[in-house]
């Protein structure tokens, strides 16, 4: 009888205490997730908006210059297909297909 008691006491001592480590475990890891996804979209939106100002510096000095290069025709596309990916907005698509339409040399009269 006693040796029931003390077995039924160490079996729920036993539970409690699995049930409290494993509380604490998803306490932890919810954290984790919790930080992990909001780490991920600060970086996405960090990256974004740095294609997002690359691209509008690529366009600002092609329109000044009046024409785009071929070279940096090729480097708008690269950055364009990322930032589009991530969710990136039509006006930088606008941009884009305006920098593709430009000629490729300078003009000379």
């Amino acid at each position: 009888m006693i040796i029931e008691i003390i077995s039924y006491a160490l079996s729920s001592y036993i539970t409690y205490v699995l049930l409290a480590v494993g509380s604490v475990i998803v306490h932890y890891l919810k954290k984790l997730i919790k930080e992990s996804v909001q780490r991920n979209i600060l970086i996405h939106d960090s990256v974004q908006a740095i294609l997002r100002n690359r691209i509008i510096t690529i366009y600002n000095e092609c329109l000044k210059k009046g024409y785009c290069p071929i070279y940096v025709k090729d480097d708008l596309k690269s950055l364009a297909r990322p930032y589009h990916d991530l969710g990136g907005n039509g006006v930088i698509d606008k941009l884009v297909i305006e920098l593709v339409e430009m000629p490729t040399k300078e003009r000379v009269e």
